[in-house]
């Protein structure tokens, strides 16, 4: 049966092209401009950890307005112009403290608005939530593009690019936010059970370790992935598809969860990929100046995002139902891309500095061993009934 009236898909794609596409400017080639402008290792990866940092407060904050008030899109088109308002900040200033006050305001903003239009998106679908993939899959093919053609261009252009781009950007994240309708799901009624409840059962509580630490094992490859490759004589080219492989072994994974979590299961699937991170980090730390085994390492991106992220949030839904259920897709994104991306993002600068790459990876594998080991001690298969497909 249709939903009545019908997802407006090429509205509801376009935002996750151009918020995704930012991220694929952001993340890889952020901490290159950083470098350009003198900043140290350390220094650029308290930057980064700035941005994540803010998905620990944002998400939840605004999550709890959205579920209370059922604004969804209020909020997303609120959240977009003052993300782009406040990283417009980075124009009339260079200094330390002045781009770590515009990061944490810019970010405050630009997290808020991705979990709300996740929920506006289903509410819209209805009952067809099987084509969801349909409409994220534009959001991977933005930072496919993005990160791309990025790459290509800083062959010729300086990294002072960068803050133009994004902020065009930006401003058209904007735009398509005011041409998604508001579609409120309603206001639905407490659990019984508080959300504080759930979360001290011994099952989430490993799931929620599990995902800070998986996150913190990828903060310093998020951090300093691309510097890392161009101090190893790797062209911005060629760091540029070298990250879009990964996304696109990612998309590659997402058209197929449908038939691996019947097969496999949510566990299985979970320490899988846990264990394939353990092995990337290693193998990055160790042999970058291989070509053939940093292609390997990017594919491998397909089981430590895409295997991981469409488990652990099947996990959590799984968990937080009724109207927890906003709040702990909030849960999910503050504590793992949010805490654990901070952490990982700071202390990586600091251990890049004083230890080395190598050991920076290597200290990041130990964390993906350590989730993968909480994992097969707590965490369960859901029953067949509770399971998502």
């Amino acid at each position: 049966m249709k939903t009545e009236p019908a997802a407006p898909y090429w509205r509801l794609s376009g935002f996750y092209l151009f918020y995704f596409a930012s991220i694929g400017v952001l993340v890889p080639y952020w901490p290159l401009y950083l470098k350009s402008l003198g900043f140290t290792p350390s220094a650029i990866g308290e930057l980064m950890a700035v941005i994540m940092a803010t998905k620990v407060v944002a998400p939840n904050v605004w999550g709890w307005v959205a579920d209370h008030t059922g604004k969804r899109m209020l909020i997303v088109r609120g959240g977009s112009l003052l993300a782009f308002l406040c990283f417009a900040g980075v124009f009339f200033g260079q200094q330390y403290w002045w781009l770590a006050m515009v990061m944490a305001a810019f970010s405050f903003f630009w997290n808020a608005t991705l979990p709300q239009f996740e929920a506006t998106t289903f509410t819209h679908l209805g009952q067809d939530t099987h084509r969801y993939s349909s409409i994220r899959l534009w959001g991977s093919i933005g930072f496919v593009v993005a990160v791309a053609l990025l790459g290509m261009a800083l062959e010729n252009q300086e990294p002072e690019i960068l803050p133009v781009v994004l902020v065009s950007l930006f401003i058209a994240i904007w735009l398509m936010s005011l041409i998604v309708p508001e579609r409120a799901a309603g206001h639905l009624r407490l659990d019984k059970e508080s959300i504080f409840k759930v979360m001290r059962r011994p099952d989430v509580l490993a799931l929620i370790i599990v995902v800070f630490l998986m996150q913190a094992s990828h903060g310093p490859f998020y951090t300093f992935y691309s510097i890392y490759l161009e101090e190893h004589g790797y062209s911005k080219t060629l760091i540029g598809w070298l990250w879009a492989l990964g996304v696109i072994a990612e998309i590659g994974v997402f058209m197929i969860m449908h038939h691996l979590i019947p097969r496999f299961g949510l566990r299985r699937l979970l320490m899988f990929s846990l264990l394939v991170a353990a092995v990337r980090w290693v193998l990055l730390g160790e042999y970058v100046e291989s070509m053939g085994m940093m292609l390997f390492v990017q594919v491998c991106h397909a089981a430590t995002f895409g295997i991981f992220h469409a488990v652990a949030i099947q996990y959590f839904h799984i968990h937080f139902t009724g109207m927890h259920q906003g709040r702990g897709q909030a849960l999910y994104s503050s504590m793992s891309f949010g805490a654990g991306g901070a952490l990982g993002a700071l202390l990586g600068g600091y251990a890049w500095t004083s230890l080395g790459a190598g050991v920076t990876y290597n200290i990041a594998a130990l964390l993906a061993v350590l989730a993968l080991l909480i994992s097969w001690r707590f965490i369960h298969a859901p029953h067949a009934s509770e399971a998502i497909t």
